[in-house]
């Protein structure tokens, strides 16, 4: 009972600090309807400002606690200014890759100007304990409720009582008319960006304190716990956002206590995909939906694509192909290389997201799939990677789908926030399942490519091998999107309830497309395993499925030429630079907010 106890007050005290973050998620989405993922670096920001201020100023809790608010407050107020405030009247999709962009370009910074190295946050509180029942609660458990509690009042008292708190509630029930009514409804997006960005801050201290540790990595995971609490209690609803919050917490605790810390992450996505197949609303959200809009369905700018003549597109293939004839640099191959093996994701995700219309946020676990099984294949059962690496583009299809397949009747954020859970479980599942994946060990020793006894190890014929897969995997998307299957999918993307009424099978097609993308995304995950000969479950994380984006983005939402060339751009220019290697997730977030902002086409433009 004790036990039981300790992780019951661990549970609530963790779903305090989650209920600061996804309030101001809640609070984000309900004016702007839009899910912050900068929140997450917001929230990093303030935990270190924290460490600085207890290090260096000597500061007490509540002055360190003022400092941290306004920090954050003016951080979000300038985000909301200059990052998302030019994108009002654009499709839905551009403000949320821009918090992407800034979430690439925020953790960088403080990577770059606190270092990589993880600090200690102090506590200067008294060492005791309150016995309960077999269990205890001490200072840090009371301070961080307390905290809470009051923020809650707060910002209660604040919506309820305030005149900008009723101009806040009339903008998230219904914009136009506030702004008709005389709301300053720029105001109140800064306000509101402000104080969510000030609560977010305030649950990074208290994080960093509780633990004892903070890092630049840590404002991922922090912004999927603070979807994952919203969506449980209904995105937009702040009372929601705080329940979903101590449910997420206690859900958290008590896996731990059954399972072990490894298994934490995993019961809170498994939760969020709960939700949103059964309870895509939350438990507060009532009858109210989201927006049908597909999120990239209209991400389509006013211009046409850049169409190049069939015999450049030749000779440029042909050039492809006898470059290793004239530079011999074995390192420029190997960059080219892998150049090829990303396009082959970034195809996928140009399928799905510019052609189907489905925001994906999961193409790194697709990788991961199809690596896992072509070099568990080749390792424990001795199967050639001749046979194994299309085995392992099929298990990718087949079980991607499978996984996505619950999520098919989900519209707008919903798609986007699942592929990202899915993304994130793939890899948990990959941690924890020991006896087959090898878990944290990760798999050794995985053999080199081969063909009929011949091993493919130099450089130019990895690169050969490459390249011609990739032209192979373009012309066969290529056939698909000019045929029927093409134009249904453009069909699904544009207008999904005119395309059900004219009798499409909606999860037929939009399978076809995941499993299509899957096999690509698969077998370039399975060729990189068997060129990197070691494999792990962070190998291919989510920053890959978002680097993926990037690269759609960059050449033009469904355009097949240009998946290429953003693969090679993003991949390659990095290369040609590398004596800024340390800046290249920061190039990446610059390059995705430059793109939303003034090229949202891309260089070739969307298809």
């Amino acid at each position: 009972m004790g036990s039981f106890l300790d992780y019951t007050v661990n549970g609530l005290v963790i779903g305090d600090v989650y209920a600061l973050l996804a309030v101001g998620l809640a609070l984000i989405f309900g004016v702007a309807n839009l899910v912050n993922f900068a929140h997450g670096s917001v929230y990093t920001i303030g935990a270190y400002v924290g460490w600085a201020a207890i290090t260096y100023l000597h500061t007490p809790f509540p002055v360190t606690l003022a400092i941290v608010a306004l920090a954050c407050a003016a951080l979000g107020a300038l985000i909301e200014r200059l990052a998302l405030r030019p994108l009002q009247g654009r499709a839905r999709i551009a403000p949320l890759l821009a918090t992407i962009g800034l979430s690439f370009v925020l953790d960088q910074l403080v990577q770059l100007v606190c270092s990589p190295n993880p600090r200690a946050v102090p506590a200067e509180l008294p060492d005791w304990r309150i016995p309960i029942g077999g269990g205890s609660i001490g200072p840090m458990d009371l301070l961080i409720a307390f905290v809470s509690l009051t923020s809650a009042g707060l910002l209660y008292g604040f919506l309820r009582f305030t005149k900008l708190g009723y101009a806040v509630r009339a903008t998230a029930q219904d914009r136009e008319a506030a702004r008709q009514m005389g709301v300053n409804v720029d105001a109140v997006n800064s306000a509101v960006f402000a104080i969510a960005s000030a609560l977010g801050g305030i649950s990074g201290l208290l994080v960093g304190m509780y633990y004892n540790h903070i890092d630049p990595g840590m404002s991922f995971q922090a912004t999927l716990k603070g979807v994952v609490a919203v969506v449980i209690g209904g995105i937009g609803n702040v009372p929601g956002a705080i329940v979903g919050s101590l449910i997420l917490g206690l859900t958290e605790s008590y896996g731990i206590a059954l399972f072990g810390t490894t298994y934490r992450n995993l019961f809170a996505f498994a939760l969020l995909i709960l939700f949103l197949v059964l309870l895509p609303n939350g438990l507060f959200g009532g009858r109210k939906v989201i927006d049908a809009e597909p999120l990239t369905g209209s991400f389509i700018a006013p211009s046409r694509a850049l169409k190049l003549p069939a015999p450049l597109i030749a000779a440029l293939t042909v050039a492809a192909f006898a470059l290793p004839f004239f530079a011999t640099s074995p390192y420029l191959l190997q960059v080219l290389t892998n150049a090829w093996l990303a396009a082959l994701v970034a195809l996928s995700l140009t399928l799905v997201s510019g052609t189907a219309g489905q925001m994906s946020f999961g193409q790194a676990a697709l990788m991961a799939i199809g690596a896992y099984a072509s070099a568990l294949l080749a390792t424990d059962y001795g199967v050639s990677p001749l046979l194994s690496v299309p085995v392992a583009g099929l298990a990718a299809a087949l079980i991607g789908t499978a996984l996505v397949f619950p999520a098919f009747r989900l519209r707008g954020h919903y798609i986007a926030i699942a592929t990202l859970a899915i993304g994130e479980i793939v890899g948990l599942v990959i941690l924890n399942w020991e006896s087959f994946t090898h878990g944290a060990l990760g798999v050794t020793g995985i053999p080199p490519l081969s063909a009929f006894g011949y091993e493919v190890t130099s450089a130019r014929a990895v690169y050969w091998l490459c390249l011609a897969l990739l032209v192979a995997f373009a012309l066969l998307q290529m056939r698909l999107i000019n045929s029927h299957i093409g134009r249904t999918l453009k069909a699904l993307r544009d207008d999904e309830v005119a395309a059900r009424s004219h009798g499409v099978e909606i999860s037929r097609y939009k399978a076809i497309a995941f499993g299509f993308a899957g096999f690509g995304a698969g077998v370039s995950g399975a060729i990189s395993a068997h060129l990197f000969s070691y494999l792990n479950n962070q190998t291919f994380d989510s920053q890959l499925s978002l680097l993926a984006v990037t690269m759609a983005i960059l050449g033009g939402m469904g355009n097949i030429l240009g998946a290429i060339l953003g693969a090679v751009v993003l991949v390659g220019l990095p290369e040609a630079f590398r004596f800024a290697a340390e800046y290249r997730i920061l190039i990446y977030g610059v390059v995705l907010l430059l793109l939303v902002r003034f090229r949202p086409q891309g260089l070739l433009g969307t298809v």
